[in-house]
């Protein structure tokens, strides 16, 4: 089952090379990803307080997360993020694509 939402999540790449991608998140209220796979682990940092609703195929959990709080992912997970806020929402997500490289792994 998927979110009924229509509106997407503006995503704008700030970096993009061999090692890292480093893209911001900006979400209006209900606004979601769309279902997508990591293909190397990552990190998520709030620009500020809200909840993000998470679902994995299976469940929707909804997360609140402060200013500047973060949370790391491995890989391989298909899910889709939708700002379950009531107010605009933006994150930084770094996924890490060489992480023996900087000393990761």
């Amino acid at each position: 089952m998927a979110f009924t939402c229509t509106i997407p999540a503006v995503p704008v790449v700030q970096r993009d090379d061999e090692d890292l991608r480093i893209t911001r998140w900006d979400f209006a209220p209900g606004a979601v990803t769309g279902w997508h796979v990591h293909g190397w682990p990552y990190f998520v940092v709030m620009l500020m307080a809200g909840t993000l609703r998470v679902h994995n195929g299976h469940e929707v959990t909804d997360v609140h997360l402060e200013k500047g709080q973060s949370y790391d992912r491995p890989p391989g997970i298909e899910h889709d993020v939708m700002n379950g806020s009531d107010h605009f929402l933006s994150f930084i997500e770094i996924e890490i694509k060489r992480p023996q490289a900087i000393g990761f792994l």
